[in-house]
């Protein structure tokens, strides 16, 4: 049950009503009228935009549509008030028992509450991580990492058809630096003394198992071949090994994704596909000759003084027009890319969604123009920035070991705190604004820990209903996914403002679903806690409002009912951002 699409519902059979009547002119476009929350509660339970956008088109003041609009919808038997305020607002109260019918909704669909058909199966390819296979995740990879996921855990939710998607860079330079560092480290598994690491080369330590399985597998035999023979297979040998690292500190955060992109893939195998994106912008008159310009302020690694051939990018809003061959006629990391997002395209993708770490903001322009000129507009890109993570531990900056050699891994922070807190406060901030990660605070038990307050909710709702049923062996909230209860004795204010909370859960997830911002639930959800906290709380000091009242059996049904409300709504939001549910808490 949304109660918000409901009484939206409602209004526009209200507004078209009105229509009939002649009191509004017909042909009027509802699409942007929306009931949502009042900014302030004491207004109303609801809030209608409805006067404000329709007034220009109708050439009517706002005030008086809102006055006809109040005038019909205060027939509605589920309508205390509708008021009208300012320069035509509308603000509408509810009975208590459509609330009611809330708590039962939420009972019946179980895990599936809040859950929406809004995305209408859309296929959407989201992108995240798409770390080089060169070593184990960095701290910087989690966010995005956790970012990703979450994201598309929120749009399947949502009803959008997800696919989640790695891409894996293993066409440049980095994997034969990659190979050469393994295989420095091969001969040392032999035996040899390698000294120190060459500078160029990876020093990290996560090299050496990569090394010694190298040697098991192929003996010595690799030093009895040159370089060009030994590369190849070292090179493919160590981007396995390295991509069984990254899905393994991957799966420590409950991460997995259903399509591993080989960046390799795209000029292997007797197919070129970078020449045929190419060819389908020269089809589009988007290919052409010519020189461009050095970039102001810094050195652009792909700008070179020559006549090159270049994508029309400015032609979709890009500030520069962008080079696709090197002098030495291979291809750009940037033809590369749109290759890669030309095969989503052909793959039936609309909907796609990248997420990129801070240092790539400046190449956003240039994919939102490749994917544009593509697609002929069809397709949309959205790129998800994410900004740096800075770690810290009683609010001093913190260094952890370094197994990597040059970074603080994903795993370390994982296995320092544990694999909910982490995933919860990637979330608990816009992933555009930087993030203090502290992990003193994410494993403190206290409101000031939002993942710990919110668990905690959900584990104090799950004692509450056990500890009821050991006062009423007898009592069931729910029989064949129907509230028993009488809950008409759910009176006090505190307890529908739980139940408004609630009802708003349907709503939150379109909202954030549709604007890609999975933070949004993690705000949310602590709220729902604290709300919960905070009329738990007033219990102690007046006990008649205690979920269980020993000699009463009805309200503590009642109320029962609206905690096993409250803890499905956690579980599910939980759930969604990929964080524990526990039942209990020690």
């Amino acid at each position: 049950m949304n109660v918000f699409a409901e009484v939206e519902a409602r209004v526009l059979a209200a507004l078209r009503g009105l229509e009939e009547k002649g009191t509004l002119p017909a042909g009027l476009d509802f699409a942007n009228v929306a009931v949502e929350q009042p900014r302030d509660p004491a207004h109303g339970d609801l809030a209608c935009n409805a006067a404000m956008v329709l007034a220009k088109a109708a050439k009517m003041k706002p005030r008086d549509i809102a006055e006809a609009l109040a005038g019909v919808l205060r027939l509605d038997p589920d309508v205390v008030s509708a008021e009208v305020a300012g320069p035509g607002f509308l603000n509408l109260r509810m009975r208590d028992a459509f609330w009611y019918d809330v708590v039962g909704a939420i009972l019946a669909k179980g895990p599936l509450y809040g859950s929406s058909d809004v995305g209408r199966a859309a296929r959407t390819n989201v992108e995240y991580v798409s770390a080089n296979p060169t070593g184990p995740m960095h701290v910087g990879h989690c966010r995005g990492a956790v970012f990703g996921d979450a994201l598309a855990h929120l749009l399947s939710f949502a009803g959008y058809d997800v696919t989640r998607e790695y891409y894996i860079n293993d066409a440049g330079g980095q994997v034969d630096v990659l190979a050469r560092s393994a295989f420095l480290r091969y001969r040392e598994a032999l035996g040899e003394d390698i000294g120190e690491i060459p500078s160029g080369l990876y020093p990290g330590d996560y090299l050496k198992p990569v090394g010694a399985a190298l040697a098991e597998t192929y003996g010595r035999d690799l030093l009895q071949k040159p370089e060009e023979d030994w590369l190849p297979l070292v090179r493919s040998f160590a981007i396995d090994a390295m991509m069984a690292m990254i899905k393994e500190d991957l799966a420590a955060l409950n991460i997995s994704h259903d399509v591993f992109f080989s960046e390799r893939s795209l000029t292997t195998g007797g197919k070129n596909q970078i020449a045929a994106a190419i060819a389908a912008l020269d089809a589009k008159g988007l290919i052409f000759k010519g020189r461009l310009e050095k970039p102001k302020g810094h050195d652009d690694e792909e700008w070179e003084d020559r006549e090159q051939t270049l994508f029309r990018s400015t032609a979709f809003g890009d500030d520069n027009d962008r080079a696709l061959m090197k002098s030495d006629g291979s291809y750009t990391y940037f033809a590369a890319d749109i290759a890669y997002h030309y095969d989503k395209l052909q793959r039936g993708f609309r909907h796609l969604i990248n997420v990129f770490g801070a240092d790539h903001i400046g190449y956003i322009p240039r994919m939102k123009a490749a994917v544009a000129a593509l697609s002929d507009g069809k397709a949309d890109l959205d790129i998800k920035v994410c900004q740096l993570v800075k770690l810290f531990k009683g609010g001093e900056p913190f260094k952890m070991s370094k197994r990597a050699g040059t970074f603080v891994t994903l795993r370390d922070v994982v296995d320092e705190v544990g694999r909910d807190p982490v995933r919860f406060m990637m979330l608990y901030r816009k992933n555009d604004a930087p993030l203090d990660f502290d992990f003193a605070k994410v494993t403190e038990q206290s409101k000031d820990n939002p993942v710990f307050y919110v668990q905690y909710a959900h584990a104090r709702a799950a004692s509450v209903l056990r500890n009821a049923r050991e006062a009423f062996p007898d009592l069931e909230v729910v029989h064949e996914g129907t509230a028993t209860a009488d809950l008409s004795l759910l009176t006090d204010g505190g307890e529908l403002d739980l139940i408004k909370k609630a009802a708003f859960f349907p709503t939150l997830i379109e909202g954030a679903a549709q604007a890609h911002e999975p933070h949004r639930l993690a705000f949310y959800l602590y709220d729902l806690a604290s709300a919960f906290h905070g009329h738990w709380t007033r219990g102690n000091d007046l006990p008649q409002l205690r979920v269980i009242q020993p000699n009463d059996r009805a309200i503590t049904a009642a109320r029962c009912t609206l905690v096993a409300s409250l803890k499905q709504v956690l579980s599910s939001g939980l759930t969604v951002l990929g964080v524990g549910a526990p039942e209990a808490m020690r």
